[in-house]
């Protein structure tokens, strides 16, 4: 009995006059028995009306078939999220002074922080001035800096190491050596804190990749300009390309420094090692792994939850701060056959792995783009909303910005503490309302069936959707009959004739709520360029318009593009 009311529930979405086009809303303020009619296409013959119920009669069949994956339309045999892990990569364990010990020494220390503080300032001063004098009248940033002005650079190096040590670094512990240039012109380095690449600066002064927009950090940028730095926005592919490009002009003659990379992207907490990006191996270049550690009991070091200033003063109120370096055996290329870089950063991973003692994961700097947006909607847990992107990326190509837009849908969800997400949430973000349809839609993205939602299964299930090699066809399938009139827009009559089908009872307000979803631009009518936009921020919602193009042999016509 239950599924004959939903097959009639299906064939209904119209009501038809004796000579015009009507669709049929439930009004807001009416009895459900009450029926508005709406009438705005004079002259409209009842062909179109009846080939619609034809295509809905097809289509109730075909959806009692399809029961319980609204995707299998579009080639979907439903998606297996990844095993998630507990683990935060990111998290600094000691984001808080806490214990009698900790307090004690903060009033203890905090003479010998006064002087560390006028230390710090008088080294940058110093430094800023003398790296300012090196790049006094040097214009050739194209070729390698002139020895002369790497000698007054000393000066500057020189206030790094004395950097250090007013934030507690009096002693670093050191193992194994720089190999020659000649052997190893790149290095690679796990990153835990702002400290190493001050270390590294005093060591070695090696040409560093960075992020565009360290250039206009007040003093900083001065002086990582006068390292050759190479710019690269991570966003960007062109400039990752142009990046790839200069790391290996510049490792490959020996004018220049050595090239320093942090293959993971960002800090971490120094206890995981995570997926390295391939900038550094693309190359080929023979790589000296370097592996660093911050040893403590009282005071996490690493560049985690917590801010620069407090990690800073923390910094400073410590009697003396442990850092180790460790300098690994020289990782080369493949001889016998040609090494893909993945492979080239595997084997590199896995040894500085080994030699720090830690697991690796799947996190990546995509990972942690993700936990500053937890981190922006009040979220106080993270790890929920950390996918291990290295895995996601590789299996369903997607972008860093792609997975933050899914977690901001996923956060307007209002998820629980533990990261749940609930049916309500689920469809009230949606701007979808109980229905068959919308049960079938949240159960296909619950893949562990559990009754409520994650980031995770959320964001996969869309993807895994969105990427469908018959989605981009069904998108233009929907919106070619949706558009009734095919005058290249959606009207929100013509939009609430193809939403009401699939989800009976839709109230005018509900069906406005939809149809502004889909108004990208806010013209108040839906062209192609909008409804494509929508759907490819909102996959799931590709399923409502299944009607309309499940009567369409939708690969025949995608083989025909491709030959055309």
């Amino acid at each position: 009995m239950a599924a004959a009311a939903t097959i009639s529930d299906l064939r209904r979405p119209l009501i038809l006059s004796n000579t015009h086009l009507t669709h049929t809303f439930a009004d807001d303020n009416s009895p459900s028995q009450h029926i508005l009619t709406i009438n705005d296409h004079p002259g409209y013959n009842n062909n179109i009306i009846n080939n619609n119920n034809q295509d809905l009669s097809r289509f109730a069949g075909a959806f009692a078939r399809t029961e319980g994956n609204p995707y299998e339309v579009i080639g979907s045999d439903g998606f297996e999220a990844p095993v998630s892990t507990t683990v935060d990569p990111f998290r600094n364990l000691t984001p808080k002074i806490e214990g009698v010990y900790e307090w004690v020494k903060m009033v203890v220390c905090v003479p010998i922080a006064l002087v560390r503080v006028v230390l710090f300032g008088l080294c940058i001063v110093v430094g800023y001035v003398a790296t300012k004098l090196a790049l006094c009248g040097w214009k050739d940033s194209s070729n390698a800096m002139p020895r002369w002005r790497c000698r007054v650079m000393y000066v500057t190096r020189l206030c790094g190491r004395a950097i250090l040590f007013s934030f507690g670094y009096h002693w670093i512990k050191r193992k194994g050596k720089p190999a020659p240039r000649e052997i190893a012109p790149m290095l690679v380095s796990n990153h835990v804190s702002y400290i190493d690449p001050i270390f590294f600066f005093y060591e070695a002064c090696p040409t560093i990749v960075t992020s565009e927009s360290h250039d206009s950090m007040p003093f900083v940028g001065v002086i990582i300009r006068a390292m050759q730095v190479i710019y690269v926005n991570r966003f960007s592919y062109q400039s990752r390309k142009q990046a790839v490009h200069e790391i290996k002009r510049k490792a490959s003659t020996n004018t220049y420094p050595r090239v320093l990379l942090f293959p993971e992207g960002t800090t971490t907490n120094g206890r995981q090692l995570i997926s390295f990006q391939l900038g550094a191996f693309i190359p080929g270049l023979p790589i000296q792994p370097v592996v660093i550690r911050y040893p403590h009991v009282h005071f996490d070091q690493s560049w985690g939850h917590i801010s620069l200033p407090a990690l800073m003063f923390r910094m400073f109120m410590q009697f003396h701060n442990f850092m180790e370096v460790e300098y690994l055996p020289v990782i080369s290329p493949s001889q016998n056959h040609k090494e893909s870089p993945a492979r080239f950063a595997e084997r590199t991973g896995r040894a500085m792995a080994l030699a720090l003692n830690v697991a690796q994961t799947y996190h990546s700097f995509a990972d942690y783009a993700l936990l500053s947006k937890a981190v922006e909607a009040g979220q106080e847990r993270f790890s929920p909303f950390m996918v291990e992107m290295a895995q996601v990326q590789k299996l369903y190509q997607l972008s860093s910005s792609e997975a933050v837009a899914f977690l901001g849908r996923f956060l307007a969800m209002n998820p629980d503490s533990s990261g749940f997400v609930q049916y309500q949430d689920f469809i009230r973000v949606l701007r979808l309302k109980h229905s068959r349809l919308s049960e079938q839609i949240f159960g296909f993205i619950d893949a562990d069936k559990d009754g409520s939602i994650t980031f995770k299964e959320f964001l996969v299930g869309s993807i895994h959707v969105l990427k469908l090699p018959l989605f981009p066809r069904a998108c233009e399938a929907a919106f070619n009959e949706s558009d009734e009139d095919k005058d290249h827009y959606i009207s929100l009559l013509e939009f609430g004739g193809s939403t009401s089908a699939v989800i009976p009872d839709l109230t005018t307000s509900e069906i406005q709520a939809l149809f502004e979803l889909f108004d990208v631009d806010g013209d108040g009518r839906i062209s192609k360029d909008d409804f494509i936009t929508c759907l490819r921020r909102n996959p799931l919602l590709i399923a409502h318009f299944n009607h309309l193009f499940m009567h369409k042999d939708l690969d025949a016509e995608r083989g025909l593009d491709e030959m055309v």
